[in-house]
């Protein structure tokens, strides 16, 4: 049943919606053309509707607009340049390194522009070895040209049609990993399962969380007719993500040490009812997904509140027969329950009014996307061997030109693609980092040789073209439905696809499957080599300011309390701005982290540092959230001056761990230096002592947490000397 859902939820996603739209864009020109016995002419006018149909990432529908038209305009120069210099190897190997330094420099304004730079290398290469005349290429042009309109009119009536569709499908992606998320939280109160391995993957999982959930907002946010919307569908949509995200904090809650509740109430069965109630809300929120995936009203699969009594009761029992503190368990309870009731709010909201509903976050939703304006000062900011961006486009240039003209002396027997095989893997395979070009390497050719050998016994079982067709059709589409979710799956499906298409051009595919093995490979080791040698880009360059990046926004974000303390009314809009800077420096800490796990293994000594300042970052931020939970839920009657020297040395250390990590031209960083008095005797002993002892533990997490930093600047400094010896002989 479960594996049925997961095909059926596939079925419903914007992945496989992605491929579908991409696939009648690119076949139904070929089946209009093969009609009228004009097959290759179908393939050009596919061209351009599969280049543009890339280009159309996820995204406002203005955002996607304006890069489909400058991946058009970008591909239709880079033609007409392609043409003018082809037949002189000399001047196409310049033009080769120029253009492809030019566009992966895209890459600095944001990932949609890097998108439509990386089609305009593709559609260079595609070209790189054609010799037209001008007749023939300006008919290519117009062929492209047609393909790309055809394309995004497809897209836009799709748009228009159901213009709530993709932030549907996307949010029900950010609910999925939410609820995958709360499931490895279950796993803390599993004394079999180790602490620090979870930590781990807890962090993995939020950096997903975190690329969805601003994905959502892109779709959300940026049209201010969804943000004021009275549609109901757009109405809920908005306040169900703005649940999700209230829910996902509440998630990340952490009331108490993890050690300490297992040591201390493992005896009592009641960490094994806690995790089966975050197991059953986990499994909520999975059905919450799929039918927000399925277009279907929600409707809730289980009752929290039988589950939540029955374990408060068993709770009271055992303060009752065996005088146990219920106050750390009471106050986990509360958390789950509060997840609860954000997902009973989410279910409510299809069957109530949403307009009625106001919150002041909604209303100011565009303080929290990020405009996708193109700004030329970060090009020429990014003109520095400082800048990884920079590093990768001199290395791309370099390579591609190098690579474009040795294969092309006379000597070389180069096949029956030319040098457009080994050149495409090596724009697909080589990366800004090390790492990513090294994963990558490995999924391109093991697609390829699988993928190989299926398309070979297809040809070769396989007589009818009418079969082989439906067969092609059928692999398109799960390529590039795949693109996006599992590159060495679609690779496995678009090698057997391009054989395929080949078959029907009279070439012999056997040796175009053989040529294209081999330059895989060949162009795999180029990429792989040159990452390594020329202007290499360790992840532990980066490290320093990532860091420091995340020690600031943990800082801000803990910051918050001394402000409620102090009276200030903090907003929520304010509140909210603090952690989702908190969330994006925790993501890309995350991200770099995890780069760094793939480099060599003499560029590996500080990742255990690394991965220790990473999980006590993780923890702080999650009692950091617990704290400022209970402040902004309740007066501070019950806060003394204890808590409140607690607190500053809290922040003294998250400060000093920031003084630590010097950067050039880093983020501008500013003390809190103003802390409130508080006089009032707290009013409820045993709740003191329970905030005494949080803040006691998240002072000496956030004490490990400055000696964690200063181990991995240490570690850091000692590399950075060995480094300079070394090259000084």
């Amino acid at each position: 049943m479960k594996k049925t859902r997961e095909l059926s939820n596939f079925f419903y996603s914007q992945y496989f919606a992605d491929g579908l739209r991409i696939t009648i864009g690119c076949i139904v020109p070929i089946l209009i053309c093969a009609t009228l016995g004009k097959f290759l002419l179908g393939t050009y006018i596919s061209l351009g509707a599969l280049l543009v149909g890339l280009s159309d990432t996820p995204g406002a529908p203005s955002h996607r607009r304006t890069g489909m038209i400058a991946c058009l305009i970008v591909c239709i120069l880079t033609q007409f340049i392609t043409f003018l210099a082809n037949g002189n190897i000399w001047i196409m190997s310049l033009v080769i390194g120029s253009l492809c330094f030019i566009y992966s420099m895209f890459a600095v304004f944001n990932a949609r522009a890097a998108t439509v730079g990386s089609m305009g290398i593709l559609i260079m290469l595609i070209y790189v070895d054609d010799i037209n005349s001008f007749q023939e290429e300006v008919m290519l042009l117009l062929y492209f040209t047609i393909g790309a309109v055809w394309y995004m009119l497809i897209s836009f009536s799709l748009t228009q049609a159901r213009p709530y569709r993709l932030a549907q499908q996307e949010l029900s992606e950010t609910v999925r990993h939410v609820g995958d998320f709360i499931r490895l939280r279950a796993n803390f109160y599993d004394p079999k399962i180790n602490i620090d391995d979870n930590y781990s993957k807890l962090i993995d999982k939020q950096i997903e969380v975190h690329e969805h959930q601003e994905n959502v907002r892109d779709l959300l946010f940026q049209s201010k007719r969804s943000i004021k919307d009275t549609t109901k569908v757009g109405r809920y949509l908005t306040l169900t993500f703005n649940d999700i995200v209230d829910l996902f904090e509440q998630a990340m809650t952490t009331h108490y040490d993890y050690e300490l509740i297992r040591k201390e109430y493992g005896d009592t069965g009641i960490l094994k009812d806690f995790k089966h109630l975050l197991l059953k809300i986990a499994n909520e929120l999975d059905h919450l997904a799929y039918q927000l995936n399925a277009n279907r009203a929600p409707k809730p699969l289980y009752n929290f509140k039988d589950d939540i009594e029955a374990i408060l009761r068993a709770i009271e029992a055992r303060e009752r027969t065996e005088n146990i503190n219920g106050i750390p368990l009471k106050k986990i309870l509360i958390s789950i329950r509060n997840i609860t009731i954000f997902i009973h709010n989410i279910y409510n909201y299809g069957v109530i009014r949403p307009n009625n509903i106001k919150k002041q976050e909604i209303e100011e939703a565009s303080k929290f996307i990020q405009t996708e304006h193109i700004d030329l000062r970060k090009l020429k900011d990014n003109l520095s061997f400082n800048s990884s961006i920079f590093r990768h486009a001199l290395r791309m240039a370099i390579v591609m030109a190098a690579t474009y003209l040795i294969l092309n002396i006379q000597s070389l027997n180069i096949g029956t693609m030319g040098s457009y095989w080994v050149l495409l893997t090596i724009m697909v395979i080589l990366k800004p980092g090390f790492g990513l070009t090294k994963e990558r390497n490995f999924q391109r050719l093991l697609g390829t040789i699988i993928g190989g050998v299926i398309g070979a016994i297809i040809l070769m079982t396989v007589h009818s073209e009418v079969a082989r067709f439906i067969i092609l059709i059928f692999f398109f589409l799960i390529a590039y439905s795949l693109f996006r979710v599992n590159y060495i799956m679609a690779v496995m499906f678009m090698t057997p696809y391009v054989l395929i298409m080949l078959s029907f051009s009279g070439l012999n595919t056997f040796e175009v499957a053989k040529e294209r093995i081999f330059d895989t490979f060949l162009g795999g080791m180029i990429a792989f080599l040159s990452s390594y040698i020329i202007f290499p880009n360790w992840e532990s360059f980066q490290i320093k300011k990532s860091v420091r990046e995340l020690l600031i926004a943990n800082y801000r974000y803990l910051s918050q309390a001394v402000r409620i303390l102090s009276g200030e009314e903090i907003t929520v809009t304010s509140y909210k701005l603090s952690r989702k800077q908190l969330y994006i420096a925790s993501a890309n800490m995350g991200s770099t982290f995890q780069r760094m796990l793939s480099e060599p293994k003499w560029r590996q000594k500080s990742t255990k540092e690394v991965n220790r300042l990473v999980i006590l970052n993780h923890i702080l931020s999650s009692y950091g959230a617990t704290l400022l939970t209970q402040l902004t839920e309740a007066t501070d009657t019950n806060y003394t001056k204890e808590h409140l020297i607690l607190l500053k040395k809290i922040l003294t250390n998250v400060s000093k761990s920031i003084e630590a990590v010097p950067v050039k031209d880093g983020e501008e960083f500013v003390a809190v230096s103003d802390f409130p008095e508080i006089t009032p005797e707290t009013l409820d002993p045993a709740e003191s002592k329970l905030i005494t002892e949080q803040l006691q533990f998240l002072n000496k997490i956030s004490s490990d947490l400055y000696k964690s930093t200063l181990d991995v600047m240490e570690k850091e400094s000692t590399i950075h000397t060995q480094q300079i010896e070394m090259a000084n002989g």
